[in-house]
């Protein structure tokens, strides 16, 4: 964790609700994984609000790209003060061919950094966006992921079958009620597949962060393996070792 200062370079609309914003960061930054995000600040003087929570989706150069709401107004050469990289990147499985991501009623945003290795390291990735992400707009998306557009009760064409083929699933939900969200997909992929393996359903948590360092413990998880801090273990946990009820 650093604290470093950014520069918005370029703003750039991707969809009706989206945009990127390419910004300049420090060396120590560059470095983020996919999985890690950072904790911006966009005003010089102190401030009693949260910092954003941003998730890189890519990154060009120097450059990072950070998915923001398009209803939130930023300027090229607008200084960040910036915290981070915040958590661990995700774990993936050293033989993996297939990845499942879904976001449920929030938009996908914390899963697509990954998106761009996968796919460069001949690694198939499906895309399940149901209840309000199903609205998410994915032209921007490379090509070779495979769109499933689902409905409010998780359900998809095919669905068997998707669960069947993913090595590994990755998860976010909408932070409200995040628990009883994630024991939903848990359920419902226990019904559908015999076996549910350790390391095999991951759930990308979105708490809020006030400190990103472990000193607030406002993160804080119950999980089989004992109390987990979000923003030091996380932001992905093994869901069948999470207290989900």
């Amino acid at each position: 964790m650093k604290q470093s200062q950014a520069i918005i370079e370029r703003i750039r609309r991707v969809n009706a609700t989206y945009q990127h914003l390419e910004v300049a960061v420090d060396e120590s930054v560059q470095r983020i994984k996919p999985g890690q995000s950072l904790l911006a600040r966009l005003t010089e003087s102190w401030s009693p609000y949260l910092r954003e929570h941003w998730w890189p989706v890519g990154a060009t150069g120097k450059r990072l790209i950070i998915e923001r709401p398009g209803h939130v107004a930023y300027e090229p050469g607008q200084v960040v003060d910036l915290l981070g990289p915040v958590g661990q990147p995700f774990r993936f499985r050293r033989t993996l061919r297939n990845v499942l991501f879904i976001a449920y009623d929030t938009p996908p945003t914390p899963l697509l950094m990954t998106i761009p290795p996968l796919l460069g390291n001949k690694v198939s990735v499906s895309l399940a966006l149901l209840g309000t992400a199903r609205d998410y707009h994915s032209g921007h998306l490379p090509a070779e992921v495979e769109i499933l557009r689902g409905d409010d009760d998780l359900h998809w064409p095919n669905q068997v079958m998707t669960f069947g083929w993913a090595d590994q699933i990755f998860v976010t939900v909408h932070p409200y009620q995040e628990l009883e969200n994630f024991n939903r997909i848990v359920q419902l992929i226990q019904t559908l597949r015999a076996d549910v393996p350790k390391n095999y359903i991951f759930g990308v948590f979105q708490h809020v962060l006030p400190c990103g360092v472990g000193a607030c413990h406002a993160c804080m998880l119950q999980t089989l393996d004992g109390l987990k801090l979000a923003c030091q273990e996380g932001p992905a946990f093994d869901l069948t070792r999470v207290v989900l009820s």
